[in-house]
């Protein structure tokens, strides 16, 4: 596989405090690889500097062999999607015009959206199940509702690569799996490479090709889900008992907690 992205011995974090302590990996084209770790490892940060809302403190990050602090916003935005962990939105947009937006960065300046920027919008919101609400205000709607209008706001950019900080965290069981259903669709069928950091850990198994591990800001293990998802791992970075088995359905490693109750 041909690297996508190369994260050569970066740090960074909030004002004098770093949090990213020099850290390295690559991004294969068509990976889903998921980020993991306890909280304060770092695991959100990482994901907003790769994508350019944080600045570097030191290091590079390069995007098919560019440095990304070299390109223009446009230019990043038009191969880039972030979907954060927040996304609340404090303005009276429709579901759709805030989808609509997502095609700025293949507009050029002062050009109005073309029958493509709509049907592509359309395509996005049919795809994660918010066309029936595309007339409503986003403040109108619920949280997880809204997740899924941010996710298909990415979805309209159509980026090479996505990343996406918990895109589960406020979504039901049903829209769990689809949502997740859909990336690991559009990550096989359409080559999208997605970065995606979760707390759920057999989650992350069922669905990431490879997994990130991320203890102190720094990486302890990076590989695929068998070689991460070990008792031994999670038990030195999480501090807790766990037993890891196989899932009977699909044969990932699936992770369960030793309470400390009998």
């Amino acid at each position: 596989m041909d690297t996508l992205v190369k994260i050569n011995n970066i740090s960074g974090g909030y004002h004098k405090t770093i949090i990213i302590k020099g850290v390295s990996f690559e991004i294969e084209k068509g990976d889903f690889l998921g980020i993991i770790g306890p909280n304060g490892s770092g695991k959100s940060t990482l994901l907003r500097l790769m994508s350019r809302v944080l600045p570097l403190t030191s290091g590079d990050i390069f995007l098919e062999k560019k440095n990304i602090s070299q390109m223009s916003l446009k230019e990043f935005c038009s191969s880039v999607a972030f979907v954060p962990q927040d996304t609340s939105i404090n303005f009276s947009f429709s579901v759709n015009e805030i989808v609509l937006m997502g095609r700025i960065p293949h507009l050029k300046r002062m050009q109005f959206e073309t029958k493509k920027d709509f049907e592509t919008v359309e395509h996005s919101l049919s795809l994660t199940d918010t066309l029936y609400i595309k007339e409503k205000q986003i403040n109108e709607i619920s949280a997880g509702e809204q997740q899924r209008v941010i996710i298909a706001k990415a979805l309209a950019q159509e980026p090479m690569l996505l990343f996406l900080d918990e895109p589960t965290s406020h979504l039901d069981i049903a829209h769990q799996v689809q949502i997740l259903d859909l990336l690991k669709r559009l990550n096989r069928e359409k080559g999208l490479t997605i970065v995606m950091v979760v707390h759920d850990l057999n989650l992350a198994s069922e669905y990431c090709n490879r997994m990130i591990l991320l203890n102190e800001g720094a990486v302890f293990k990076n590989d695929i889900p068998e070689e991460v998802l070990t008792y031994q791992n999670i038990e030195a970075v999480y501090k807790t008992v766990v037993v890891v088995n196989k899932n009977p359905i699909s044969s990932k490693p699936y992770v369960m907690l030793v309470t400390g109750e009998r």
